[in-house]
C-alpha cells in the first residue's frame, strides 16, 4: 500500500504541473483564526501580482557570490538597479505571451517595475476567475482585518505557464504578529534588569561616540502586521532611554500608508530598537500600502524593492511562515529577488523566529518545522540569546525560543559548509535524530543578540518584557548601519550581504553563545529539546553576538 502511496504522489503532482497549475503544492487552506465571510461579489475589484520569469539568474547568483565574497576581486562592486535589470528581466518573447494572455482577458491596467519581472494589474473577481481556472474569491476576516483570496488552487493557460513563476494575491495571507510577545518575569523575588538601550550598550561595548555620522547612510525596517509606530511613541522612548547618546526622534521616511489607531506593539519594538542602536542613522519604515484586499504585504515590499534605485543599506524584517506552508515556486522566487537586493549591496535581516526548531506533525511521526524566509541562503538571519544571569549584564545564553534549524528547500550553501558541518561532527551524541531535520539544508541562524526582556514605549505607555527574535533583528541591523557608515566615511562599499564573509571570520568580533538549547517538538524522542548551542557556529545562535569593537575592526577592512 506505501508503494502505491509514494507512486501516486508524484504522478499526482505532475498532473497538476502539466495541467498549469504554478503552485501545485501550496497550502490553500486559510489558517482557522480567519472566517469566510462570503463569495466576493463578481464586479469586486481586485489586484493579483505576476511574476514573470526572469533570465540569467545562474549568472545573477555568480555576481552575488563574486561580490560579496572578501576574497573575489569584485568584492563590494555592486550593480545599479538599471544593472540589475539588464540582467534579469524577462525576454522579449515572455514579455509579449504574457501581455497578450492579460489583454486577451480584456486586463489592460497594469502597472510595472524597472525590473520588468513584475506586472500588477487590477481587474473584477469575475475576470480573475476566468483568467485563473480554478480560483474562487471569498472574503476572509480575522480581528476587524478583512482579506480577499482564493479557496482553490489556480491554474494558467498552457500558453503562458512557462513564463510565469507564480501570481500573487490568491493564497498567502498576512502573519499574525507572534514574534513580539510579553513574557513574564521568571522570578517575582526581585526586579528583572530589562533590556534598554543603555544595557545593549553597555553589553556590546557601544560608546556614546558610537553612533552615525555619515551623511548617505540610512536603514529602514519593514512591517506586514497592518500595524503601525506612533512618532510620540519614538520621542517618549528616546526622551526616556537615550539621553547618553546622540540620536534621531524621528522616522525620516514612510514608504506605505501609515494607518491610525492604536500603535503595535511589533511596530514600535522595530523602530525604536533600530534607532537607539543604529543611532543618528537616517531610517525608514515600509508599511503595508492597504490599497486592495487581495495585496500580499510581504510581495508589495519586495516589488517595491525591484522599483527603487535608491534605497537604504539594511532592512531588518520580523516576518515568516513556515516553509511548508508556501510554494516551492514562491519561495524560489523571492530567494532570487533577495539576491537582486544582494547585488545591490543591501544587507537583508530577518528574523529566525520564536519557535525555536519548530514541529510539524506527521502521521506516525514529528519533524521539526525551518521557516521562511530565515532559510534562505541570501539573508542573514538573526536569532536569540538571554542574559545568563537576569540582573546583571552577563554573558549570554541561549533563548529557547530562538528559532533555528535546517532547510527542507534550500541546499546548503558554500559559505556554510565548513561551519555546518564542523557543529554535526562535534555534537554528534546531543544532535535530535536525523529523521526530524534535513542535514543537508541551509542551516540558520547567523548570528544572534538579546531578545528577552526588552522595554519598549506603545501608545504612550513604557512596556516590559517584551520578547523575540523580533527585537534581536534591528539591533543587530542598527550595529551593522553603524559599520556601514565607517565604510562609507574610508571610501568602502557597503557590506551588502553579509554571509560570505561572516562565515569567512569565524568568529572574531561576535561573542560565541555554548550554552542552551531551544524548544522543539513535545515527543517521547526529542521531549521538547531541538539543537544545542556549541562552540563556534550552531544552529540556534549563529556565530553568536556581536561584540561591536572588534566586529567593525573586523568588518573595515576592504
Amino acid at each position: 500500500m506505501n508503494t502505491i502511496l509514494l507512486f501516486f504522489i508524484p504522478l499526482l503532482f505532475s498532473s497538476l504541473v502539466s495541467s498549469g497549475f504554478l503552485e501545485y503544492d501550496q497550502d490553500v487552506l486559510l489558517p482557522q483564526d480567519w472566517t469566510q465571510v462570503g463569495r466576493v461579489d463578481p464586479s469586486e475589484q481586485l489586484e493579483l501580482t505576476f511574476a514573470l520569469k526572469q533570465q540569467n539568474i545562474d549568472l545573477l547568483e555568480e555576481t552575488l557570490r563574486r561580490v560579496s565574497d572578501p576574497d573575489s576581486p569584485q568584492y563590494g562592486k555592486h550593480l545599479s538597479l538599471q544593472e540589475v535589470s539588464s540582467l534579469v528581466r524577462p525576454s522579449e518573447l515572455t514579455q509579449k505571451v504574457v501581455h497578450r494572455w492579460l489583454q486577451t482577458h480584456g486586463i489592460s491596467n497594469c502597472r510595472t517595475v524597472r525590473t520588468l519581472d513584475f506586472l500588477q494589474c487590477t481587474m473584477t473577481a469575475e475576470v480573475a476567475e476566468a483568467l485563473l481556472p480554478g480560483s474562487r474569491f471569498h472574503r476572509y476576516v480575522r480581528d476587524g482585518q478583512s482579506i480577499v483570496r482564493s479557496s482553490g488552487p489556480y491554474s494558467v493557460h498552457d500558453e503562458v505557464h512557462q513564463h510565469l513563476d507564480f501570481v500573487g494575491g490568491l493564497h498567502r495571507v498576512p502573519p499574525r504578529g507572534k514574534d513580539a510577545s510579553l513574557k513574564q518575569p521568571r522570578s517575582k523575588a526581585r526586579v528583572h534588569l530589562g533590556v534598554t538601550p543603555a544595557i545593549l550598550r553597555a553589553r556590546y561595548n557601544l560608546t556614546a561616540a558610537d553612533v552615525g555620522s555619515s551623511q548617505n547612510n540610512s536603514q529602514a525596517v519593514a512591517q506586514f502586521l497592518e500595524q503601525y509606530y506612533h512618532p510620540a511613541d519614538l520621542a517618549e522612548f528616546m526622551d526616556m532611554f537615550g539621553r547618553t547618546f546622540q540620536h534621531r526622534s524621528e522616522v525620516d521616511r514612510v514608504v506605505g500608508t501609515q494607518g491610525g489607531g492604536k500603535a503595535g506593539l511589533e511596530a514600535s519594538l522595530d523602530i525604536e530598537y533600530i534607532m537607539s542602536t543604529g543611532a543618528n542613522i537616517s531610517t525608514w519604515v515600509f508599511t503595508n500600502p492597504g490599497r486592495h484586499e487581495s495585496q500580499e504585504p510581504f510581495l508589495q515590499w519586495m516589488v517595491l524593492l525591484s522599483n527603487m534605485s535608491d534605497l537604504p543599506w539594511v532592512h531588518t524584517i520580523s516576518y515568516g511562515d513556515d516553509e511548508d506552508s508556501l510554494s516551492t515556486a514562491y519561495m524560489m522566487r523571492i530567494n532570487t529577488e533577495f539576491m537582486k537586493a544582494g547585488v545591490r549591496g543591501l544587507s537583508l535581516l530577518f528574523a529566525s523566529g520564536d519557535s525555536g526548531a519548530g514541529c510539524r506533525h506527521l502521521g506516525k511521526g514529528n519533524t521539526f518545522r525551518p521557516s521562511f524566509p530565515a532559510s534562505s541562503p541570501y539573508v542573514t538571519t538573526v536569532g536569540g540569546t538571554s542574559f545568563k544571569n537576569p540582573f546583571k549584564v552577563t554573558y549570554e545564553v541561549t533563548d529557547y525560543i530562538s528559532g533555528g534549524g535546517f532547510s527542507n528547500v534550500f541546499k546548503m550553501p558554500d559559505y556554510q559548509a565548513s561551519a555546518v558541518e564542523g557543529y554535526l561532527k562535534s555534537v554528534t551524541v546531543t544532535l535530535p535524530p536525523q529523521s526530524y531535520f534535513n542535514r543537508s539544508g541551509r542551516a540558520y541562524p547567523d548570528m544572534a543578540a538579546l531578545s528577552d526582556n526588552y522595554w519598549v514605549v506603545s501608545n504612550r505607555v513604557p512596556i516590559p518584557w517584551v520578547s523575540g527574535t523580533s527585537a534581536s533583528t534591528p539591533v543587530v541591523g542598527g550595529m551593522l548601519s553603524l559599520i556601514n557608515g565607517q565604510r562609507l566615511t574610508k571610501g568602502l562599499p557597503a557590506l551588502g550581504f553579509l554571509n560570505p564573509r561572516l562565515y569567512k571570520l569565524k568568529g572574531p568580533g561576535l561573542f560565541d553563545v555554548t550554552e542552551g538549547c531551544h524548544l522543539s517538538c513535545l515527543d517521547e524522542q526529542v521531549q521538547g529539546k531541538g539543537f544545542c548551542a556549541a562552540p563556534s557556529w550552531d544552529p540556534v545562535t549563529g556565530w553568536g553576538t556581536p561584540n561591536y569593537p572588534a566586529l567593525l575592526a573586523a568588518l573595515l577592512s576592504d
